[in-house]
């Protein structure tokens, strides 16, 4: 099974351009993030026409995750138990939504971006993150052998070797320890960064802005992943993360990351 995750930062605006990289890099599972639409306005059809099944949780023009799959979506699931709200009034944000795919728990995760670090989204982000961990570790203790894949923009740059300069990021988000806490934190509840060991750094990301050239600069940052349980990292054969995608007409301003899995344990 080919898994592979996107933040494609408006469906509507790159569609064409999602559905064509999906067949030519024969994805069997991708999860995006940010497709900015909602659920009555999602293009399920062009995806049923490209050989996939879809999932969508989106409520508005903001946020939004998917999973498409031609190996099956079985219970798909919005949010996961204890997600905190935002806004005003307080609602849960569509920034998660988890299926069964070929026999792989698939989460699509938008992780709250933060802001600043004295804004109330950053604790806002802490907290979601404080969840995720406390939910992920939970899937595990339920099911220690259950196949789990946490995909997904997590707008944390986890290393030094993941920002393209540590002083730039030194008073902002992505880099904080806190952050960083946190992104451990959901390592320690039990999964594994399935795409390091293949795509090491420095000067390896997943995401450049679009403002001041960053990415014919190599002015990057890591902030996308795939985390697995240990059942599902023991089958990946292969990791890559498709840099090529940010190139040409109107690009997301983040690159696909991939991963293969062969022998996946039943």
């Amino acid at each position: 099974m080919r898994l592979a995750t996107w933040n494609v930062n408006s469906l509507r605006v790159r569609l064409d351009r999602v559905l064509t990289w999906l067949q030519a890099a024969e994805i069997d599972v991708l999860a995006m993030q940010e497709t900015k639409v909602g659920d009555a306005t999602f293009p399920v059809m062009a995806f049923h026409e490209a050989g996939y099944e879809v999932v969508h949780h989106g409520l508005d023009q903001w946020n939004g995750v998917a999973i498409a799959s031609r190996v099956g979506v079985e219970d798909p699931r919005a949010g996961f138990d204890g997600m905190p709200s935002w806004g005003d009034p307080p609602r849960a944000e569509a920034r998660a939504l988890g299926a069964l795919c070929g026999g792989v728990r698939v989460w699509s995760l938008y992780v709250p971006n933060g802001r600043a670090l004295d804004d109330p989204h950053y604790e806002y982000k802490l907290a979601w993150l404080d969840a995720l961990a406390t939910s992920g570790r939970g899937w595990l203790n339920a099911e220690p052998g259950a196949k789990i894949a946490l995909c997904g923009d997590f707008n944390i740059a986890p290393t030094d070797d993941d920002v393209w300069d540590t002083g730039f990021f030194a008073d902002k988000t992505h880099t904080s320890p806190r952050e960083r806490e946190a992104f451990a934190a959901v390592e320690a509840a039990g999964y594994i960064d399935l795409v390091r060991p293949h795509a090491p750094g420095p000067g390896v990301y997943t995401y450049w802005d679009y403002q001041q050239l960053r990415f014919p600069r190599k002015e990057g940052m890591r902030i996308d992943f795939v985390l697995g349980s240990p059942a599902a990292a023991t089958a990946v054969s292969a990791a890559r993360i498709e840099r090529e995608q940010r190139k040409g007409k109107a690009p997301s301003d983040h690159a696909p990351v991939v991963v293969d899995f062969e022998d996946l344990p039943s």
